[in-house]
């Protein structure tokens, strides 16, 4: 049998642990976590673990075990610390998802009782009140005064009027008034459930992972032709085919930069261990570098932009103005006008204005219980704002109410625009109205001279225009209590007037002219009013007053790629917007807190979320999270993304020219009487000492002079592109001559040769990482000449320790000749510094100009 349900008592107790049975939990659609074995095959996945893969089962094929050894190594520590980065962010996300409303009150069995918000259930009776998160949607069958804040849902910063029989959504918070809502949608039917399933879309692979995996299936094609031409030469010339097979081998594992995972892994997880310094988490190691490579920043106002608190700013009265100083609810600020600062009684006008202002108020500003903590704050942002501002005028919210008592009001409704008040004085009564300027401004409400009326209107419009938002204010005394049939809100005096912003976060102006010198274009996207982003856009240096603002509302598919700024845009609109951008060619970051936002932040390149103000469906959808909303936090990422891009290509650089003078070395060698150059043990010794700890190394250093004051790089330009292979070669060039001549040398002076081509080889491929560093008088980073000495230690113990030599077939040089081997290896150290003067580069220190970006 089915429990009758009414308005009046809810549902049963029975009916509602049937329905939470048959709906499920009133819970957010979420993915189910990531098994362990899914992440690493995630991680093997990538190219150039699959050529490093192929390498390995090469080496076991020529039965080479320390090389496959290394090799595996290097397979295993690089897919441990990509995993490791993603469950640890993982938690850290979930550790800050407290937006959902942890309880809810709800009538059932006719009583009041608060449950758990997961159990809340279709046709369920919820009680609201100030402060409330509203745990599902639901359509009124009670209200009074109800206004709630749907920011985080269509990111309009001002709060909704409610009325019975509208609705209200989940995840949305009453800041005054209260009501009584009978649900209708839970969870995934819900309007934030509706939005959170926008976000299920596979992922796509980031920028650095395409280039990545171009460079992968590059290297192997070129690597195995130029092996298997090795191959042929030396067949060719009689050598055995076993040990021809294995030096071919043995090329293919040289020539392919196998730390390259490495560095790629190390320097995303040294740029996500900085980050985390300044409380950004990074969800997806890769999602670091994209950073870097961002050509728009797309970003929301309320939340991100701005504090997310209303703030009065500006005061009028008939007799004189003055400014407010300060941010945020806490009372800290001043009054002034002009150079003067205020106190209660300097000017009567003022002080009587925001007297007014305070006790027409159902807002609730209180002291924090402990010093450091924040001032709590119930009810609508804009009372708050002006209760802060009395405060700052040094008016004593309780001391007016104790002085002139409420006896009587007349709630805000969005019909008459207004809110009313009557307050009992010694002798009589004091009526107080406060609203929109068009509901005060009028002769049905003032007394007041028509030409102070106008002025007053002009005042408003002007502000208005300016992206303020403006509230009149008027009183009259009366002997006589208004009674029922008398209406307050008639033959009111005109006390002034009091604009209030939402005010742009302190570190937002800095943030966006760094993001304009690194050459990133700025694309403001809100749900707000077209003069509230104008204003906010032109303040913060995105456009200039001339510049249009684009209202959402009309036609706007022209301009999806070329307007700056996008005012009442839906979430959809956002997401068309983002679709356009990113179709354009560009590399695209969405920053955003709101639920509405959660779509475009999972479609752009990289989604940025706020944590501590930010939405649950925000934080999920995105791949980088600011957990204290620090906007400039966003600077430092992309600097971090830049560094490690400019490391990636260093590598190559270095690895690649190595690889090449090996290859060249092999190639050559036969035709000016080295028959065999190296033996394939050697070429795997020389590549597990320059590619292993002195690659990785150059992960490491630190971001070059000037990084933030360069254009981003072309989000089509390959990661061998800007004159990269040009300077491989070159620098492969130089590599192979120091190497060859030192072999013709000791070949025609009856030196051991084949060991000193082994010493130069490696010993020039060393120098030439001394001469990537991107600051090479410094000591920035200690890891590389540490690893680039034990290098060199471990390549002369390969001619002079005896174990070592019977392995790689070497035999000991004279020290005079290895001197002169070594001095002529510092050729590598100055081809690298020299062709960076002669052909600077985007990744060169040479190119870039001092830059004050954080670090």
């Amino acid at each position: 049998m089915i429990d009758t349900v009414t308005p009046e008592t809810g549902l049963t107790s029975g009916e509602a642990a049937a329905r939470l049975v048959r709906d499920g939990a009133n819970l957010l659609p979420r993915r189910p976590p990531i098994p362990l074995w899914r992440r690493l095959f995630a991680q093997l996945r990538d190219p150039l673990i699959i050529v490093l893969q192929i390498a390995a089962l090469l080496t076991v094929v020529t039965r080479d075990w320390t090389d496959m050894t290394v090799i595996l190594l290097v397979i295993i520590v690089n897919t441990g610390v990509g995993v490791r980065q993603e469950v640890r962010a993982d938690r850290a996300i979930t550790a800050l998802s407290q937006l959902a409303a942890p309880t809810a009150r709800v009538v059932r069995d006719g009583v009041q009782q608060q449950i758990p918000a997961a159990d809340v259930v279709v046709g369920d009776l919820l009680v609201l009140a100030e402060g409330d998160i509203v745990a599902a949607d639901a359509t009124l069958s009670e209200a009074a005064a109800l206004r709630v804040d749907e920011s985080a849902l269509t990111g309009e910063s001002v709060p909704v009027d409610k009325a019975v029989s509208g609705a209200v959504a989940s995840g949305t918070v009453v800041v005054k008034g209260h009501g009584r809502a009978v649900v209708t949608a839970i969870g995934a039917a819900g309007s934030t459930g509706r939005i959170a399933r926008l976000l299920d879309q596979g992922p796509s692979l980031t920028p650095l992972q395409r280039r990545l995996a171009d460079v992968g299936r590059l290297l192997a094609g070129v690597t195995v032709a130029l092996c298997a031409i090795v191959l042929a030469l030396g067949l060719f010339r009689g050598q055995p085919v076993q040990l021809m097979v294995i030096t071919a081998i043995s090329l293919v594992v040289a020539a392919v930069p196998e730390s390259l995972p490495a560095v790629v892994t190390l320097g995303l997880a040294l740029s996500a261990r900085r980050m985390a310094e300044h409380h950004a988490l990074v969800r997806k190691l890769h999602a670091v570098e994209t950073l870097g490579s961002v050509t728009v920043l797309a970003t929301d106002k309320t939340g991100t932009l701005t504090e997310g608190r209303m703030v009065a700013r500006e005061l009028w009265t008939p007799d004189a103005g003055a400014g407010i100083g300060g941010s945020g609810y806490a009372p800290v600020g001043s009054v002034r006008s002009g150079d003067r600062e205020l106190g209660r009684g300097d000017i009567p006008a003022i002080t009587e204005l925001l007297s007014a202002a305070a006790l027409c108020n159902d807002a609730r500003l209180l002291a924090p219980d402990s010093a450091g903590a924040p001032w709590v704050t119930l009810g609508d942002p804009t009372e708050l704002a002006l209760l802060s501002a009395a405060a700052k005028l040094g008016l004593d919210r309780h001391e007016l109410q104790a002085e002139f008592p409420r006896i009587g009001e007349r709630p805000f409704d969005s019909d008459r625009k207004r809110m009313t008040t009557i307050h009992a004085l010694p002798r009589g009564f004091l009526v107080i109205c406060k609203g929109a300027p068009e509901a005060i401004l009028n002769p049905a409400v003032l007394v007041d001279d028509p030409e102070l009326v106008a002025r007053a209107a002009a005042r408003a419009e002007s502000w208005a225009r300016a992206g303020l938002r403006v509230l009149a204010v008027a009183q009259a005394e009366s002997a006589d209590e208004p009674g029922p049939g008398t209406d307050p809100e008639r033959g009111l005096r005109l006390l002034g007037l009091i604009a209030i912003v939402d005010p742009p976060r302190t570190a937002a102006a800095e943030t966006i002219a760094a993001c304009r010198r690194a050459g990133i274009r700025l694309v403001l996207i809100t749900g707000d009013h077209p003069g509230t982003a104008r204003a906010i856009a032109t303040e913060l240096g995105i456009i200039s007053g001339a510049e249009p603002v684009l209202d959402c509302r009309e036609p706007i598919d022209a301009a999806l790629t070329t307007g700056t700024v996008f005012a009442r845009a839906t979430q959809d609109q956002k997401l068309a917007i983002i679709a356009a951008l990113r179709a354009d060619g560009q590399v695209v970051a969405m920053n955003g807190d709101g639920v509405n936002d959660g779509p475009a932040l999972r479609r752009a390149d990289i989604g940025v979320a706020m944590g501590e103000r930010g939405t649950e469906v925000a934080r999920q959808a995105a791949d980088l999270v600011l957990a204290d909303d620090d906007l400039g936090t966003v600077v430092v990422a992309v600097a971090e993304g830049r560094r490690v891009y400019a490391n990636i290509r260093r590598f190559l650089i270095y690895g690649l020219s190595g690889g090449v003078a090996e290859i060249a070395v092999m190639l050559v060698g036969p035709f000016l009487g080295l028959a065999l150059p190296l033996l394939p043990a050697q070429i795997l010794w020389i590549n597990l000492l320059t590619h292993g700890l002195p690659g990785v190394a150059l992960g490491g250093e630190p971001a070059a002079p000037g990084i933030m004051r360069r254009a981003p790089r072309p989000p089509t330009q390959s990661i061998l592109g800007a004159g990269l292979w040009q300077r491989v070669l070159r620098v492969g060039f130089v590599l192979t001559a120091v190497t060859l001549g030192v072999g013709v040398w000791a070949e025609r002076t009856d030196r051991p040769w084949q060991s000193l081509v082994f010493f130069a080889l490696g010993a020039t491929q060393l120098a030439a990482a001394l001469g990537s560093r991107a600051r090479h008088r410094s000591l920035a980073n200690p890891l590389l000449l540490a690893a680039v000495a034990a290098a060199l230690g471990l390549q002369l113990a390969g001619l002079y320790l005896p174990p070592l030599r019977e392995l790689l077939g070497t035999h000991p040089p004279a020290v005079t000749d290895l001197l002169i081997v070594g001095a002529l290896s510092t050729l590598g150290y100055a081809a690298v510094r020299l062709d960076r003067v002669l052909h600077p580069g985007p990744a060169d220190p040479a190119a870039a100009h001092t830059d004050s970006v954080r670090s």
